[in-house]
């Protein structure tokens, strides 16, 4: 499975791997179970769990700041109150970005869910669905939507809005299953850097924020998912970059 994966994501490393990297450099500022607040901004999906059971391993559990697609969803509202939860003295670290799928043949968009033999799905549906949409929109097929003003669908409705600006560049891609989860994130790095510039000084004290955003690649079960590292900040309480850390 690696190789189908590190094909289309060349340097993505294991959820095991990435949680080692990244506690291997928070210790040296600091980060620790008992001081650490973890908040994670991924897809609802629910294959996206191992990802989160990972890094609850070692700094216990999570704030969910996400929703569809991995979108912060939650806001500046969720930054706030995920900072309040810091424990006394502490930091926080976010763990963001879209999810894909890669199937038993390699084919990216895809999963091979549990209980589902031989059936390959939709990975990340959301994005797909939003993907469908924008293709649509730039071809002139339909106008785009409005903002939604119903809660009913409204996190999938702003999904395919962060997406248009985006669309022509799916389009265009070599391989538009692997250049959507890419496009995605930038949008979703964008919105968190506004909300962690607006709450950041809700981190009180010394507290430091680090952030850690990329793709989540999700495979069959019984393989590891893998994550491609796209940025990995540690910042202060005033937004402002202590570490850029290589990826």
């Amino acid at each position: 499975m690696e190789d189908k994966v590190q094909a289309a994501f060349p340097g993505a490393i294991t959820n095991g791997s990435l949680a080692e990297k990244v506690s291997n450099k928070l210790d040296s500022h600091g980060f620790g179970k008992d001081n650490t607040q973890l908040a994670t901004s991924l897809c609802s999906d629910e294959v996206n769990r191992e990802l989160d059971d990972e890094f609850r391993k070692m700094y216990g559990w999570n704030f969910s700041m996400g929703g569809l697609a991995g979108f912060p969803f939650g806001g500046i509202t969720s930054f706030g109150a995920m900072a309040h939860h810091i424990p006394t003295g502490g930091s926080c670290l976010v763990i963001y970005g879209p999810h894909v799928g890669v199937d038993n043949e390699g084919a990216v968009g895809k999963i091979n869910r549990r209980g589902r033999p031989g059936a390959s799905g939709a990975c990340c549906g959301s994005a797909n669905a939003a993907a469908a949409y924008v293709q649509c929109v730039v071809a002139g097929e339909k106008e785009a939507a409005e903002a939604p003003t119903d809660p009913v669908d409204a996190q999938q409705s702003w999904v395919c809005s962060a997406l248009l600006p985006h669309g022509k560049r799916v389009a265009a891609a070599e391989n538009p299953a692997i250049e959507l989860p890419h496009a995605l994130f930038d949008s979703q790095d964008e919105i968190m850097m506004k909300i962690v510039n607006a709450a950041c000084g809700e981190v009180a004290g010394e507290g430091k924020i680090a952030l850690v955003g990329g793709l989540q690649i999700n495979t069959p079960a019984g393989t590891p998912d893998y994550f491609m590292i796209k940025k990995f900040d540690i910042l202060n309480n005033k937004g402002e970059v202590i570490e850029s850390v290589a990826a």
